[in-house]
């Protein structure tokens, strides 16, 4: 039997209630946005300032720190120890739950079933048999970088890809994470694709999940210059990143070509719309569990 610890905090105070933390004995501590889901998610790596660089933000500023104890009887004094050291006075409402031992590799494979995307399209974690042998099987684990196509905004990317990929198109995914998005152009069958991330650590997972599926993938630096045009532009990222690079992500739109933004709430489709519109006219091409799909073809 373990503890967790769930503490609600501000990012001024959440990277050293961590450290503290686990000065006062806890295995793990990890550090989620408290707002995560809601139209007031902030990406971790932050929003773009110019179309070149985007600064880091350290995290989140309603973060929800959980930590991870062996039982003990005096837990409530050691986290009350942790927040003294870094200067919490008030003590925050903390949340204690009991969670039982288990085998922590079975139980998250166990969450990860293979995802139909349509007939043609199927994600399959790498433990798993694919469902249907002759469909197009992304191999795909959950990793470092977002991208396993569970969450509603990739499936509906991988939608539009499965609808706009016939062959030989080029592509760009801004954005790429995991790479779960290029990947699955090119296993469609687009001739070239491109991948730009602002971390590095999604590149590489892009690049090893790319491998892993025996695909060519091409993968850049969102600092590098952009000065490419594609058939086919897709971007799955937040409301507010996605009206900053509107120019950019617009003029990367080859004539006659077609752009598909996610990351956007239903509420939310309206200020992305309108950011695009000195550029290219944008729709609502689909909805899933809230979140929309906005498309537009380049005249």
């Amino acid at each position: 039997m373990w503890l967790s610890i769930t503490i609600e905090t501000d990012a001024i105070h959440a990277d050293a209630l961590s450290d503290a933390l686990m000065g006062v004995g806890a295995i793990s501590v990890s550090v989620e946005d408290a707002l995560a889901g809601t139209e007031f998610e902030t990406p971790q790596f932050g929003e773009p300032d110019d179309l070149i660089t985007a600064p880091a933000t350290p995290l989140w500023l309603q973060s929800r720190v959980i930590a991870l104890f062996e039982p003990a009887v005096d837990i409530t004094d050691r986290v009350a120890r942790a927040m003294q050291e870094i200067g919490i006075t008030e003590t925050p409402a903390i949340d204690i739950q009991e969670v039982a031992e288990q085998d922590w590799v079975r139980l998250t494979q166990s969450q990860f079933d293979p995802i139909r995307i349509t007939d043609r399209l199927w994600i399959v974690p790498s433990w798993h048999t694919a469902p249907n042998a002759h469909a197009i099987n992304l191999v795909l684990d959950p990793g470092l970088a977002f991208g396993t196509g569970s969450h509603p905004t990739t499936f509906l990317c991988l939608q539009w890809l499965a609808e706009q990929v016939h062959g030989g198109e080029t592509v760009l995914d801004y954005g790429c994470g995991s790479g779960i998005l290029a990947i699955a152009a090119a296993k469609l069958g687009a001739q070239a694709v491109l991948g730009v991330d602002i971390d590095g650590n999604a590149l590489q997972s892009a690049r090893d999940n790319a491998s892993a599926n025996q695909v060519e993938l091409a993968v850049r630096h969102s600092k590098e210059p952009l000065d490419q045009q594609f058939d086919l532009v897709v971007a799955n990222i937040l409301t507010n990143p996605l009206c900053v690079l509107a120019p950019l992500l617009a003029g990367c739109i080859a004539h006659g070509g077609r752009i598909a933004l996610s990351g956007v709430l239903a509420s939310q489709a309206e200020q992305v719309i309108a950011a695009y519109a000195p550029f290219i006219a944008l729709t609502v091409g689909a909805t899933h569990e809230g979140w929309v799909r906005l498309e537009g073809r380049a005249c």
